[in-house]
């Protein structure tokens, strides 16, 4: 599964207690040969790894174990070396399992608890930076799924929308002396006021930035008639046939893109540069750590690649030496960043990645506080 599939309400699903155990597997994998290699045989040791776990639990039964031990296999066996990126996650109950390959590392572990683990989903896609773009026309209009690895047709909410065919009215032409514009006919108002009401169904099930592109007249339409792209992050005035190719689709809409992504920064800096100013400020990994554990964190800027194995004594955060695993010690946590994003979401903060050496002086990572 993809990290776009993850929706608000599907991590809600997977954050939700179950009957123990809910057994989460991670561990990080490899894109091309020869280290791709050893990857099948690392993930067999890891679920013999957890079935000894589980068989050797006294809180699971060995019907339990068993039926779990199964869904590891299928899992082991639907695996796809073909789309191996940085990571695996599997996620794995009695009942069955699920499967995603991420574009970001996770340290090796197994986990037996009554919820699963799910911030190294949550992190990766926080990381992708999912976005919507809706290409449409008087006749139809095709919503794209997009990230940092490219844009595909998502086919969700009643999207891809076609409008209804009329049959030509003679006696209406004769009466009005024309045919009528295609943007004033009433059957294209109503074709995207549907558009309009599917489009806000997804954003709120799914809140991302959203980009549209087609013609002029059919972008300030869809403004007339509804309210779902007036906060368009960026617009492309082109035509959108229906048979556009996700190629081309991304090519027109790069300049918006890069124009939204400056945007980002440019507000993220501002943000940080009030917080300093008002003395809402947090830098470094243990004192926002801190804030977003009391809840006062309204936005979290992390470097994109900052990643730190630390110790969680007493609620602060220190230094291990190389080497240290969580599964040696309890304590050690190999993906506290990734911890920390998953808190901050959950507690309704922005999170936003910026560039490498961005934050050097505040330790990769900072955070403007509510208060």
């Amino acid at each position: 599964m993809d990290t776009d599939a993850l929706t608000a309400d599907l991590l809600r699903e997977l954050r939700a207690t179950r009957p123990y155990p809910a057994l989460s597997l991670t561990m990080p994998t490899h894109r091309t040969a020869p280290d791709n290699a050893q990857d099948p045989v690392r993930l067999r040791n890891l679920v013999a790894e957890a079935v000894h776990r589980l068989e050797a639990d006294p809180r699971v039964s060995r019907e339990t174990a068993a039926a779990i031990r199964a869904e590891l296999d299928r899992a082991a066996d639907e695996v796809d070396p073909r789309r191996a990126l940085d990571s695996l996650v599997v996620l794995a109950a009695a009942d069955g399992h699920r499967i995603w390959q991420l574009p970001r590392t996770a340290p090796e572990r197994v986990v037996l608890s009554d919820t699963y683990l799910t911030r190294n989903l949550v992190a990766a896609k926080a990381r992708a930076r999912p976005f919507w773009a809706l290409t449409v026309a008087a006749d139809h209009a095709t919503l794209w799924n997009g990230t940092d690895q490219g844009i595909e047709v998502r086919e969700t909410g009643g999207f891809p929308l076609t409008a209804p065919k009329e049959p030509p009215n003679p006696q209406r032409e004769e009466r009005i002396g024309d045919t009528p514009s295609t943007f004033t006919d009433e059957d294209t108002r109503n074709f995207f006021r549907t558009v309009d009401e599917k489009l806000r169904a997804v954003l709120a099930a799914d809140p991302r930035p959203l980009y549209v592109m087609g013609l002029a007249p059919a972008l300030s339409l869809l403004d007339d008639v509804g309210e779902s792209t007036k906060a368009a992050v960026g617009r492309v005035a082109k035509g959108a046939p229906a048979d556009l190719p996700p190629a081309e689709v991304l090519r027109e809409l790069r300049p918006a893109l890069a124009e939204g992504a400056r945007q980002a920064t440019a507000d993220v800096e501002k943000r940080l540069d009030n917080a300093r100013s008002a003395h809402t400020f947090a830098g470094g990994l243990d004192e926002v750590w801190a804030a977003v554990r009391e809840g006062r964190v309204g936005l979290v800027a992390v470097e994109e690649h900052f990643q730190r194995t630390v110790r969680v004594t007493d609620g602060h955060l220190e230094p291990v030496p190389e080497g240290a695993t969580q599964t040696e010690e309890p304590e050690v946590r190999e993906d506290i960043v990734d911890e920390l994003i998953e808190a901050a979401l959950d507690g309704g903060a922005d999170v936003v990645f910026v560039a490498d050496d961005s934050l050097a002086g505040h330790g990769r990572i900072a955070a403007a506080l509510r208060f």
